[in-house]
């Protein structure tokens, strides 16, 4: 999985659940099929909650990091 086509990023760094799935929700619904958004948050519940939400939409992580207390999502909307 070498370099991800980032189409859209969104910041949820500071918000506490259930804020980056709901923002991240909201942002996929602008986006076209194929896109992909880079969600980057500090909530750890987000462990949890995306992967949660993304098999509910069907809409694919492609890749997470985890770096200082951030943690960086890629999701491809379906």
């Amino acid at each position: 999985m070498g370099d991800i086509k980032v189409d859209q990023e969104l910041d949820c760094r500071g918000m506490g659940c259930p804020l980056p799935v709901l923002k991240t929700k909201k942002a996929v619904g602008t986006m076209t099929s194929g896109q992909v958004l880079k969600m980057v948050c500090t909530d750890s519940g987000s462990n949890k909650d995306m992967p949660s939400w993304s098999d509910r939409t069907g809409n694919p992580i492609l890749k997470r990091e985890e770096q200082n207390g951030e943690f960086t999502w890629y999701i491809q909307v379906k």
